[in-house]
């Protein structure tokens, strides 16, 4: 996909990540002021779709002065990214995070949970055309957590870093498919239960 075929949410997503990763990071009052404005965002866009809500709204439900908004972001989408991607920073290093010394590269049973307990949100993201973006922003998340994971578990130690790394993308592809034909069926079946079908597939289709 060019540039020009990118949705401006990807194309703000392109322009954030690289310049972030130079910067220091945020000192505990910048911190508590990008948590504001995530969370009123987010508390905003549970009351009406997301094209209603203003910055002005944003700003006074935070507490928030309009010249520290855009200190930190451009506008409402980028705010919405910064939570998009805080969030899967969270869910796709989780395990590495915390050494989980288990056979799982991705937690499946923790995100599914999450998201199923968030169906608004994820209703929202459908409704304002936003989803799409979520689903590739994640894809890329999930190939460099899942790389590490496989890594780390040392049970493929004689695969080329190439074809590691096209196994990773093709495995965060299908958790992601499969997060997507769950929540599509009314998300019938248990995050825990999910978890462990993935996992059965990612170990039996590695040997």
């Amino acid at each position: 996909m060019s540039k020009m075929e990118r949705s401006p949410l990807q194309q703000q997503a392109g322009r954030r990540r690289q310049p972030e990763k130079q910067q220091r990071k945020p000192d505990e009052r910048i911190r508590r002021t990008r948590v504001r404005l995530g969370n009123a965002l987010l508390e905003l866009i549970h009351e009406k779709p997301i094209q209603d809500v203003t910055v002005q709204e944003v700003l006074d439900r935070a507490s928030v002065g309009r010249s520290t908004f855009y200190l930190h972001y451009r506008d409402k989408d980028d705010l919405l990214l910064s939570q998009l991607e805080m969030f899967l920073e969270t869910m796709s290093t989780l395990l590495s995070v915390r050494q989980e010394q288990s056979y799982r590269v991705v937690p499946v049973a923790e995100m599914f949970a999450h998201i199923a307990s968030a169906t608004k949100l994820y209703r929202m993201l459908a409704d304002s055309g936003h989803l799409e973006d979520f689903f590739d922003l994640a894809q890329g998340y999930f190939a460099r957590g899942i790389e590490k994971r496989l890594t780390e578990s040392k049970r493929l130690k004689g695969l080329p870093p190439g074809e590691l790394t096209a196994r990773a993308v093709a495995l965060a592809g299908s958790v992601l498919a499969l997060l997507r034909w769950w929540l599509d069926r009314g998300a019938k079946e248990s995050p825990r239960a999910l978890d462990e079908l993935f996992h059965r597939m990612v170990w039996n289709g590695l040997q």
